[in-house]
């Protein structure tokens, strides 16, 4: 089912959903693929197509990515950031602080997990091999979430399982010397799709012409 959006109506109200993924709805697989043979037309450096696609549904290998992934939540939770007083973004924190706690516990519920990934290993690379090699997917991953939302599904980009990746390599017999895991993504339907745009800050807190 298409929710027939606007292409400005995708691009603002994509959300990362954590509380409102659908943990009961199964996900088709052939939505998945329809979803990722849009993404894969983002551009890729050099037309180079470098990115493979690991879909979870094993219930035993979701719970193994959701264990590495919380013990790495657990400890990133003891450093929260602060933000100015009147900052827009204190208020939210908590919300989001709540949200993130929600899939921690329950990422294993999710349908399908997905972990995008690059060829080649990007363990202190320079700069301009990491940024051009991170070109070559990100793009593409973004696009797999605006198609999402556009079927009524949701997604939220985790990276908090990285930091294990080398045993997420090995549960799913990932190539670790070879390639590079970009994150971790819930895919569910979504509890409702009337989303909106979210708050952001102004445009003049980041614009920079010609100088800093």
């Amino acid at each position: 089912m298409k929710l027939n959006l606007s292409a400005d109506e995708v691009l603002s109200t994509t959300r990362s959903v954590r509380k409102r993924l659908d943990f009961d709805k199964p996900v088709e697989r052939e939505v998945i693929l329809e979803c990722l043979d849009l993404a894969l037309q983002a551009p890729t450096g050099s037309n180079s197509q470098g990115w493979h696609w690991m879909f979870v549904d094993d219930p035993e290998k979701k719970l193994g990515l959701r264990n590495l992934y919380k013990r790495h939540f657990d400890e990133y939770t003891k450093y929260s950031r602060e933000w100015p007083e009147g900052d827009m973004r204190a208020a939210q924190k908590e919300g989001v602080r709540s949200s993130a706690e929600h899939l921690s516990e329950n990422f294993h519920k999710v349908p399908v997990l997905m972990i995008p990934i690059i060829e080649g290993r990007l363990d202190n690379a320079p700069v301009f091999q990491a940024a051009s090699q991170w070109g070559s997917l990100l793009p593409a991953v973004w696009s797999f979430m605006l198609a999402l939302r556009e079927r009524g599904l949701g997604s939220a980009w985790t990276t908090l399982h990285l930091p294990a990746e080398q045993e997420a390599a090995e549960l799913l017999g990932i190539p670790f010397d070879k390639v590079t895991q970009g994150g971790l993504f819930p895919i569910a339907y979504t509890i409702g799709t009337d989303f909106k745009p979210a708050k952001r800050l102004d445009t003049s807190n980041f614009v920079h012409w010609n100088n800093w």
